[in-house]
């Protein structure tokens, strides 16, 4: 089978096959996954293994070169036969159509023009291509930027604002988790100007699997169980994606007052939110204004009035529940907006940008029911 290089890269013509050399299932996509050592990684490497659509033809890691992905991963034993593999990309470009990256940042920058050129796609969960301006990235990350050029040419993936512009990208920048919560809870309130846009407060936490699976002291059970705390209080690699991505539905710059807390769970996140109104408290109906915004949106899920959400409700699952409660004794707006960090936050966020760049039904691999208790 031969694929189409996309014209916006040039046109040529590439003989597809696996890394193993067998021949491929035409009718599906053919993936591959960059990292996958990490909890998004697994998550990513879930969710793709169970979508009727996909056929995972190369995982890429240069640590577990040779390893069986079930050996590092036991949950996916008898689902998957693949070996890690050294990242290689020729070997990418010719056995895969779509390349997700799960990485650390500074990771898909450095491959992804290769990839482009050969005509793959990119989703990177990594941050790589998530802000516009090359400064404001370096800046956060400490490091030069290597592919600045790409930046303009990424699209920002979360689907509840961007899916027209999905439909027909190449490179795709998977938002954060962080981020997914705060500006899936704020933007009713800035799409329509309701609120004050210099006084935004979001008071988030988050599982402890958001923050890698690195061997850290502050990750041990012992320092995690029974304790609750701040952190980056002074400033968050979060941030500038916030504020850009609130800037943008409101029209103008927006302030925003972002503290994170690590939360002792592994999954989930938990974001409170605080916004002033700009007339009366009591002149919207703030109900309604969230219901009839996310009305038709598949992943997201606006609770009844009085009802707040829980991490528990969303766990392992893609949807982002949300609460609106105005407080009329301060004249403020309350918005609760949870979800699962790895998922929703990550991993299925990316699925269902892919779904939408190759038409497939958004919730496709994306339906499961949260397991309770």
């Amino acid at each position: 089978m031969q694929r189409r290089v996309p014209y916006s890269y040039g046109v040529v013509l590439v003989q597809s096959s696996g890394s193993s050399g067998q021949a491929r299932d035409a009718t599906k996509l053919r993936v591959g996954v960059v990292g996958a050592t990490g909890y998004t990684g697994v998550e990513l490497l879930r969710l793709l293994l169970a979508h009727e659509h996909v056929e995972l033809c190369m995982v890429t890691s240069r640590a577990e070169a040779g390893t069986r992905l079930d050996s590092v991963w036991p949950s996916l034993r008898g689902r998957c036969e693949l070996c890690y593999e050294a990242p290689d990309m020729q070997a990418l470009a010719n056995a895969c159509e779509l390349v997700f990256f799960a990485t650390p940042h500074a990771v898909a920058m450095n491959m992804a023009q290769e990839l482009l050129d050969a005509g793959c796609r990119i989703i990177d969960l990594s941050a790589d291509f998530r802000l516009r301006d090359r400064t404001t990235w370096e800046h956060w990350y400490g490091t030069s930027h290597a592919a600045p050029q790409l930046l303009d040419k990424a699209i920002y993936a979360l689907p509840e604002v961007a899916r027209e512009k999905l439909a027909g990208a190449q490179l795709i920048a998977c938002p954060g988790c962080y981020p997914t919560a705060v500006q899936l809870g704020f933007l009713p309130l800035l799409e329509n100007k309701l609120v004050e846009t210099t006084s935004l407060i979001a008071n988030a936490a988050s599982g402890v699997s958001g923050a890698g699976r690195q061997a850290k002291i502050g990750n041990l059970f012992a320092e995690l169980s029974e304790n609750f705390h701040a952190y980056a209080v002074a400033g968050h690699r979060h941030l500038p994606e916030i504020e850009q991505g609130l800037a943008a539905a409101a029209g103008e710059s927006v302030k925003l007052t972002f503290v994170p807390h690590l939360l002792p769970a592994i999954r989930g996140i938990h974001a409170t939110l605080y916004a002033k109104p700009r007339g009366k408290l009591s002149a919207t109906d703030w109900q309604s204004l969230y219901e009839q915004r996310y009305a038709d949106e598949p992943f997201v899920d606006v609770l009844p009035q009085g009802v707040y959400p829980e991490t528990r409700a969303v766990r392992a699952s893609n949807v982002c529940q949300i609460s609106v409660e105005p407080l009329a004794h301060s004249n403020m707006l309350c918005v609760l907006a949870v979800e699962d960090n790895l998922t929703k936050g990550a991993a299925g966020q990316a699925i269902q940008a892919m779904n939408i760049c190759y038409d497939y039904a958004e919730t496709m691999g994306l339906e499961n029911i949260v397991a309770l208790p």
